[in-house]
C-alpha cells in the first residue's frame, strides 16, 4: 500500500497537541502554587493576617499596573469588567484572605488536604460555567470527595461531625478559588492568561491597598528576612506569575482536564511541610489526603466532555 494510497489510515495522537500543552502550562501554574501553604504559614508567624492576605495582592497588582500600561493593553469592555470582578473576588480577595487566617490556626499539612478539594470543585465550576452535562459518575464521586474532606476535617478538629473555624474557612476559600479560577480560564480564552489576572489585581487595588495599610497601623511590618521573603514569594508567584502559567493552561483546556493538574498540588504542598517546616507526616494526614486525592481524581476524570475543546490562549 502506497503512501498517498486513500486506504491509508493516518494515525492520529492520542492526546492532541492542546490539550498536552494544557497540562504543561496546568504542571507549571500547580508547581508554583504548591509552595503558597508553607510560604503563608511562615509569613504569618511575623506578619499580621490581613496584611499577608491583601498585601500580596497590592504589591503583585503594582506589577501588573506596569506591565499592562507596557504593553499597551485594551481596556475591557464593561461585561468583561464584571467578570473580572468575579475573578478578583474569587482569587484576588477571597481564597488569599480565608486561607491565611485559617492558616494561623492550623498546620500547613492539614490545609494542604483539604484545599484537595479544589481540583474537583474546579471541574464544577467549569462543568457549570460551560454548561456541560457530566454523567451520574461524576456527581457521586463529587460528593465522595467532599465526605471524606469533611470527615479528614472533623477528624482533626478532635470529634466527627465537628469543623472547627478554621475548616470552614479553608472549604470558604475552595469556593472561591473555584470559581474564580473557572471564570478567570474562560476570560482568558478573550482576554489573554497574563492579562487576565493583571487586569483582576488592578481592579481589585483600591480595596487591598486600603485593608494593606489598615491591618498594619500604616507603619512597615516588622518581621525576619525569612518571613519578608516568603511574603515576596506569595506576591510575585503565588499571586502573579503562577497566574500566567494556570489561566493559559485552563485557557488551552479543557478546562476539566487541565484541572487535574492539581491533584498533585496537595501531596508537593505536604512534602514542602515536612522538608522546610519540620512539620511531622501522620497517617491521619498521609491516609486523609489520599483519600481527597482519589475522591477528587475520580470526580474529573469521570466528567464526560461534551463541548468543543478550549481555544488557545492569547
Amino acid at each position: 500500500m502506497y503512501r498517498h494510497d486513500s486506504a491509508t489510515v493516518k494515525i492520529r495522537p492520542a492526546i492532541p497537541l492542546g490539550v498536552s500543552r494544557g497540562y504543561l502550562w496546568g504542571i507549571v501554574g500547580v508547581v508554583a502554587f504548591s509552595f503558597t501553604v508553607p510560604m503563608t504559614t511562615t509569613a504569618v508567624q511575623g506578619l499580621p493576617p490581613l496584611f499577608v492576605g491583601v498585601g500580596r495582592s497590592m504589591i503583585a497588582a503594582v506589577f501588573a499596573g506596569i506591565a499592562l500600561t507596557a504593553t499597551r493593553q485594551k481596556l475591557p469592555d464593561a461585561r468583561q469588567l464584571l467578570r473580572l470582578v468575579i475573578v478578583a473576588l474569587g482569587i484576588v480577595l477571597g481564597f488569599p484572605l480565608l486561607s491565611t487566617y485559617a492558616l494561623t490556626v492550623v498546620p500547613a499539612s492539614h490545609g494542604a488536604v483539604v484545599i484537595a478539594l479544589l481540583p474537583a470543585a474546579t471541574a464544577l465550576a467549569a462543568v457549570w460555567r460551560s454548561r456541560e452535562k457530566p454523567g451520574r459518575k461524576f456527581w457521586v464521586a463529587m460528593c465522595l470527595g467532599a465526605s471524606c474532606a469533611l470527615l479528614f476535617a472533623s477528624l482533626q478538629a478532635g470529634a466527627i461531625g465537628r469543623l472547627s473555624g478554621p475548616d470552614l474557612l479553608l472549604f470558604g476559600a475552595v469556593v472561591a478559588a473555584a470559581i474564580g479560577y473557572a471564570e478567570g480560564g474562560m476570560l482568558s480564552r478573550e482576554l489573554g492568561s497574563w492579562q487576565t489576572v493583571s487586569w483582576a489585581l488592578v481592579l481589585a487595588f483600591p480595596v487591598t491597598t486600603v485593608l494593606s495599610l489598615w491591618s498594619t497601623g500604616f507603619q512597615l511590618p516588622q518581621a525576619e528576612p525569612l518571613q519578608w521573603a516568603a511574603f515576596g514569594y506569595l506576591a510575585l508567584v503565588s499571586m502573579f506569575l503562577g497566574f500566567f502559567a494556570w489561566y493559559r493552561g485552563l485557557a488551552i483546556g479543557p478546562m476539566a482536564q487541565v484541572s487535574q493538574t492539581q491533584l498533585v498540588q496537595p501531596v508537593l504542598t505536604i512534602l514542602w511541610a515536612v522538608i522546610f517546616l519540620g512539620e511531622s507526616l501522620t497517617w491521619p494526614t498521609a491516609l486523609g489526603g489520599l483519600a481527597v486525592i482519589l475522591a477528587a481524581a475520580t470526580a474529573v476524570r469521570s466528567r464526560n466532555s461534551v463541548g468543543a475543546a478550549g481555544n488557545s490562549g492569547k
